[in-house]
């Protein structure tokens, strides 16, 4: 269970400069509207109490703060936003404020962004001494410390208009949820124009992998377990096990440090878990957002990514140089990835290679829309980025023919439906290309052949991250008969292509050598299908 003890065992903090100690005597004076205690005290329990002393209290060589990055997953309902703004006062107008100073509190969009400024605002509001003391321009989302000249502000905008701040605190407010990495980048770099910066990460579980909360979580992981010595960075992590029951109230205490405490309504836990009980997109909700299970796969997922990651030994390129392979191709609209997927028999399973391709324009705003790094895979090598906004089709086509040439290809399946001029050339010239339409009829048997292979661990595909973004991304439809017909995308801007892509290539691979003599339809795999149908 990764839980952090220290923040429940009372260890020894050491406080050489008295700093946590002062966090905590200024957190004691604030006050909030909501709170239920004399004076309307701020609710300074002793698990944040815990949390703040570690934050200000160790020092380093220099006698500086040693901690300048706090990576806190908490669920849903753990006050994060409460205590987020309560350190941003304790740096706009608290012992940690410095003349000048830059603090940003920073979401993804505007509503978001403005939940951590309504709490802070709240917070001055109800201790009107201090509110006296301070400009609040409300149309503008900021507060200033006019004595000296510190200013709070909450953002949620473009990362390019970002540049050029100096920031020295920054609240990133559920980074889960972070689709462009742009504002990220910018403030994060202007962290290091100034000395003992402090950046406080929140959120709750993600999903996937391919995004930016995925990465810093897994850094936080490796710092957790000591596997990383970054005595700057402080992981705070509350999350299950991969195997826990979700419906173990223990587990739902080992990851809400306030549940004992009343937050959040351990009622309200049980109804939505009687809920969840019967409803699956309900209970990977309740999994995700109110116990930290980290889901690493669509909401209805094709196929378990722990069983597809089994696949993930090397491939030796080399020696498949020469052997018999099929290709998959999905041609794509300007919107989405195009892939070639080369399988290979291997024994009594496969071995795939994707190849992909996505205009060069494009790369950019697939990776906004999708969290996913398309900039940084085509800077790896990982996709062919054509010039222009769609992608050019003579550089698949030149592609399919250097594969021809590199191994004894018996079959390249194209969906026609964008295909036609590059099939037509392929055909013209002796190439062995047929039609693999995407319908239910032709892909059921694709779809079933691609599952069986990934569940019996008969299929190697070395972890590309692309094609495993695409297989991550994949829901399936099914008919009255509870066949899956086809795959689709569980988010209209991620991508599935290169899973459809090595469904039709597994698929024509398996059908071994009747699989070069003709069309998908001219096989007995589409009347098992159609008698499917009743």
């Amino acid at each position: 269970m990764a839980r952090p003890k220290w923040l429940f065992d009372d260890s020894p903090i050491d406080d050489p400069m008295g700093c946590g100690q002062r966090a905590v005597n200024f957190l004691r004076r604030l006050k909030h509207p909501k709170s239920r205690l004399p004076g309307q005290q701020w609710q300074l329990d002793p698990w944040v109490e815990r949390l703040v002393r570690r934050i200000y209290s160790p020092r380093d060589a220099d006698g500086q703060r040693q901690v300048r990055t706090v990576f806190a997953m908490l669920p849903r309902g753990s006050r994060k936003t409460s205590i987020g703004a309560a350190l941003i006062c304790l740096h706009t107008f608290g012992p940690e404020r410095v003349p000048n100073g830059q603090v940003v509190s920073a979401a993804a969009d505007a509503k978001q962004a403005l939940i951590a400024y309504d709490e802070a605002l709240g917070i001055i509001q109800t201790m009107p001494d201090v509110a006296s003391k301070l400009q609040i321009r409300v149309g503008t989302h900021k507060i200033r410390h006019p004595r000296k000249g510190a200013t709070y502000e909450s953002i949620s905008s473009d990362g390019a208009t970002q540049h050029g701040r100096t920031v020295n605190f920054l609240l990133s407010d559920e980074v889960h949820s972070w689709k462009k990495r742009d504002l990220w980048e910018a403030l994060k770099t202007s962290l290091a124009k100034t000395s003992e910066s402090l950046h406080i990460i929140t959120t709750t579980a993600g999903r996937g992998q391919e995004n930016l909360a995925y990465d810093l979580v897994s850094y936080a992981r490796k710092v957790a377990s000591g596997e990383i010595d970054d005595p700057s960075f402080l992981p705070v992590l509350f999350e299950p096990d991969a195997g826990a029951d979700w419906r173990d109230e223990a587990v739902w205490h080992d990851v809400n440090p306030g549940l004992t405490l009343g937050y959040p309504d351990i009622k309200g836990l049980r109804a939505m878990a009687r809920e969840a009980e019967n409803r699956p997109a309900d209970r990977d909700a309740f999994r995700q957002y109110h116990l930290n299970f980290w889901p690493d796969h669509a909401t209805s997922p094709f196929v378990d990514m722990a069983t597809y990651d089994k696949g993930s030994d090397a491939i030796d390129m080399d020696a498949l140089a020469g052997r018999e392979a099929w290709l998959g191709v999905d041609l794509s609209s300007s919107g989405d990835l195009t892939v070639i997927i080369a399988a290979f028999r291997d024994g009594d399973g496969f071995v795939v290679v994707p190849h992909f391709f996505c205009p060069a324009q494009n790369l950019r705003a697939r990776q906004d829309a999708s969290g996913a790094p398309y900039v940084r895979w085509a800077a790896d090598g990982l996709i062919t980025a054509t010039p222009g906004n769609v992608v050019d089709f003579r550089a698949v086509e030149a592609r399919i023919r250097e594969l021809c040439e590199l191994y004894d290809v018996q079959e390249i399946a194209f969906d026609p439906a964008l295909a036609r001029n590059v099939l037509n050339n392929l055909t013209d010239d002796g190439f062995p290309a047929i039609e693999f339409r995407q319908g239910a009829l032709s892909m059921m048997p694709a779809i079933a052949e691609l599952e069986r292979s990934i569940i019996a661990g008969r299929l190697r595909h070395g972890v590309h991250p692309i094609l495993r973004f695409c297989v991550a991304n994949c829901e399936v439809e099914t008919n009255s008969h509870g066949h899956k017909v086809r795959l689709r995308k569980s988010k209209r801007w991620l991508s599935i292509d290169g899973a459809v892509a090595a469904c039709m290539a597994v698929y024509r691979a398996s059908l071994g050598e009747s699989a070069g003599e003709g069309s998908v339809y001219d096989d007995d795999g589409w009347r098992d299908a159609l008698a499917s149908f009743g």
